[in-house]
């Protein structure tokens, strides 16, 4: 890999900008959002695979990280209306969603008895009548049933209704959540930070203050998050960047993200249908990027059930180190679009 580095620095044929990102990456320096847009605007895709790759060898070797999970996903009646979602049901309009009975989700719990899981995710629309107690109680007796379980639950979106509508301050539902059996929470409902996109992509739920202030709480009560960024849709690159830099800000503070999850967008069955998918290129672009200018979160996962295991496995030269899980065909979210 060192031999690499010095053919690419040494190499004519790349730019004066592109050696010097190179040589800040090999002396371990961070890079600025300006040179994260070179690497963007840069079709030397051997090159970026290299800096990222180094970024990955540097911290985890040649390890690729996953585990034995399963989903439950409560309900996909939602009374936000995302525009990229092919997932949720109107509330007003459920004829075509499910909402799942306590009794109905122990039961999935109960179905990997004797199975060696390591994690259920938790996951769902957000539905007026599912509330705060009512998720508390499920994770209590899915942690009495089987301790060990990791739980991993509730996006920020979630989490911001649920506890809002139970008239407590997001420090006291998070406190309620974790006192329940709550390990860690997912980074659902990033999406894309900047305040005009939001308002085209998904305009009436947490925005991004609340999103971070949310998961900055979390950190700050010992639960650890992971964090995303919905991509390939209307957002140019300096949007991308702007994301990256401020959970990259927020990790410099708690040091509480495990993992970042670049989404695609996809465009079936959505009202964003109109968009064309990106392609495979800009997904590994996008995954060395995030590997590089996201220097302090320590995974870059390829979410497989979301761009399919063939590209999830090349994704593993362009920085990623995580796959996620088994999840045994658990999740619709991706799969209905």
């Amino acid at each position: 890999m060192n031999n690499n580095f010095l053919q690419i620095i040494s190499n004519s044929s790349i730019s004066k900008a592109l050696k010097s990102i190179a040589e800040k990456v090999y002396a371990n320096d961070r890079i600025s959002s300006e040179e994260a847009l070179t690497l963007y605007q840069c079709n030397e895709l051997a090159f970026l695979a290299v800096l990222a790759g180094y970024q990955k060898q540097r911290r985890f070797g040649d390890q690729v990280f996953y585990n034995r999970n399963f989903h439950i996903e409560p309900t996909n009646v939602c009374i936000f209306t995302c525009n990229f979602c092919s997932y949720s049901m109107l509330y007003k309009n459920r004829e075509a969603g499910w909402e799942l009975s306590e009794t109905e989700m122990l039961d999935k719990v109960y179905s990997y008895d004797g199975i060696p899981v390591t994690e259920v995710h938790i996951v769902g629309g957000v539905h007026p009548k599912l509330n705060l107690d009512f998720f508390c109680e499920l994770i209590t007796k899915i942690k009495q049933h089987r301790p060990e379980l990791h739980v991993k639950a509730f996006t920020a979106v979630e989490l911001d209704y649920m506890i809002r509508k139970a008239g407590l301050t997001i420090e006291q539902g998070l406190q309620k959540l974790k006192a329940a059996g709550m390990d860690s929470i997912p980074g659902g409902g990033a999406e894309i930070f900047d305040s005009e996109i939001r308002k085209q992509i998904c305009p009436d739920k947490a925005d991004a203050k609340q999103w971070l202030f949310i998961h900055e709480t979390a950190h700050n009560l010992g639960i650890p998050s992971n964090c995303t960024m919905l991509y390939g849709h209307i957002e140019k690159y300096e949007h991308r960047i702007d994301h990256m830099s401020q959970l990259r800000d927020l990790q410099d503070k708690t040091l509480g993200f495990n993992t970042f999850i670049p989404l695609k967008f996809r465009n079936s069955d959505n009202d964003m249908s109109y968009l064309r998918e990106g392609t495979m290129i800009e997904d590994l672009k996008n995954y060395a990027v995030s590997r590089i200018f996201i220097d302090n979160i320590p995974h870059l996962k390829a979410y497989w059930p979301m761009i399919g295991r063939n590209v999830a496995q090349l994704a593993l030269t362009y920085g990623v180190d995580d796959l996620d899980g088994t999840i045994d065909d658990s999740t619709k979210i991706y799969s209905m679009a």
